[in-house]
């Protein structure tokens, strides 16, 4: 098998029965596509995330159970009877309601991996099965007996070296017979407990397991046709990219374009894997290629919008020209397992946002020990409802008038953590929650519809 392509397809595109058809038709379109990873159906995630944050009103466990169980058996009621699939996901019903009894007492990362990777677990069933009711010979594998990680709950850093090897023993031999349909976003560690990648990693995953089985394709399927130059629903105006670079493409996902995880591209970039990114909605409107290198580099490139931001102001004389301070601060952030994203200094003070690296969702939270011990070094600001808006582009940092043209549209809005030079490829700042959207939209005017 010389060519072997990975096509992932996310929530959205396997949201009921006749979205995972269209799936199955853009299968069949390409006899190269050997490997599906699938993410749960559409809203599952949601509701298994608010099981594993803790319910203790039984009558409302049982309203979301049953939830569950509708938008599984809605789909498995358009396909023929299948006595294996439906005890299947009954199964995983059943595993659900026990962690979410778990939960309600005593919440944990461990439990919440457990119970959020059922959804994967269900979809596979049933995706598998409509796969071979529509032709194809298609298997079902449980991927967390090749993605294998570490034992960090909620934020699971892969193993690949051990990945690489479980994927060409079972996972490669398998897609040279079938085409094989596999879940995203989990793993297990060396002890089998099952883990996560952190929320939104199913593309992720895709692109660990195409490294893995040395795909020469990654397809990521979602409801939108390609990368734009911001998300159309925001900008009207936005217009299609049809190529663009693996460090355009980065800085995108990583400041807050919802089309791929941040860390998507890096198992591709290691190996150059040419990624395509479409919709499984509409294939026939083509998508965005992103490849090592894109044969159009223009100056301003798209605008990324990444809200729930957290800024972390700290403040003390004592920085004035010492020496060390940023070193402790960062000391005890590393300490608490605080991630941080962006960061702008002054004489006397240090501002900074907080990366989002688990599976809950909302705004990151500096942890009150943190605070803590912080507050006995410097004064601790926290604000939240702010966003981020990132400007992508090549060579911005050395083109004369780049920033006046940006900073003079945007005269009337207050600009926060201005973050500027430390890559020729983005320029970001903070907006309240508020007037984010109002920036996007004026940025784009002024530098992609003139």
């Amino acid at each position: 098998m010389n060519a072997l392509t990975v096509a992932k397809f996310g929530g959205t595109s396997v949201a009921d029965y006749a979205a995972m058809s269209k799936c199955a038709s853009v299968i069949k379109g390409n006899e190269s596509t050997r490997l599906v990873v699938i993410s749960a159906c559409s809203g599952v995630t949601n509701l298994l995330v608010e099981l594993a944050n803790g319910v203790s009103s039984l009558e409302k466990q049982k309203a979301l159970l049953t939830r569950l169980q509708e938008i599984h058996f809605s789909i498995l009621a358009s396909l023929p009877e299948n006595e294996a699939v439906n005890t299947a996901v009954n199964d995983i019903l059943d595993t659900v309601a026990t962690f979410a009894a778990a939960a309600a007492k005593a919440p944990s990362d461990k439990i919440t991996d457990s119970l959020v990777a059922c959804g994967e677990l269900m979809s596979t069933h049933i995706f598998t099965h409509l796969l071979n009711q529509q032709g194809l010979d298609a298997v079902r594998f449980d991927v967390r007996d090749a993605l294998k990680t570490d034992d960090v709950h909620g934020k699971a850093s892969p193993d690949l070296i051990e990945t690489a090897y479980q994927a060409q023993t079972l996972l490669r031999p398998l897609c040279e017979e079938k085409v094989v349909v596999t879940q995203g976003f989990i793993g297990s560690d060396n002890k089998g407990n099952t883990t996560t990648l952190g929320r939104g990693g199913s593309d992720y995953s895709a692109a660990l397991l195409a490294e893995a089985v040395q795909a020469t394709t990654l397809e990521i399927w979602t409801d939108v046709p390609g990368i734009y130059s911001t998300d159309p629903r925001i900008a009207p105006a936005a217009a299609p990219i049809d190529e663009i670079s693996f460090s355009e493409a980065s800085e995108m996902a990583n400041f807050g374009a919802k089309i791929l995880h941040p860390s998507t591209l890096v198992p591709a970039m290691r190996q150059e894997i040419p990624v395509f990114v479409g919709s499984s909605k509409a294939p026939e409107k083509g998508g965005t290629w992103i490849r090592r290198d894109a044969e159009h580099s223009p100056l301003f490139r798209a605008l990324a919008l990444r809200c729930n931001q957290t800024m972390v102001t700290l403040t003390s004389l004592n920085m004035f020209h010492a020496y060390g301070f940023l070193a402790e601060v960062f000391n005890i952030l590393a300490k608490h397992k605080v991630s941080v994203d962006l960061i702008t200094t002054s004489e006397v003070s240090v501002s900074l946002t907080l990366d989002q690296t688990n599976t809950s969702g909302g705004a990151p939270k500096l942890p009150e020990a943190a605070e803590l011990e912080l507050s006995k070094l410097c004064k601790v600001t926290v604000e939240q409802d702010m966003c981020l808006v990132a400007l992508i582009g090549n060579e911005m940092g050395e083109s004369r008038g780049a920033a006046a043209q940006i900073f003079g549209a945007l005269g009337e809005y207050n600009l926060r953590m201005i973050c500027y030079g430390a890559s020729n490829h983005n320029l970001c700042f903070l907006t309240n929650t508020a007037e984010s959207k109002d920036v996007v939209r004026t940025l784009h005017k002024e530098l992609f519809e003139k």
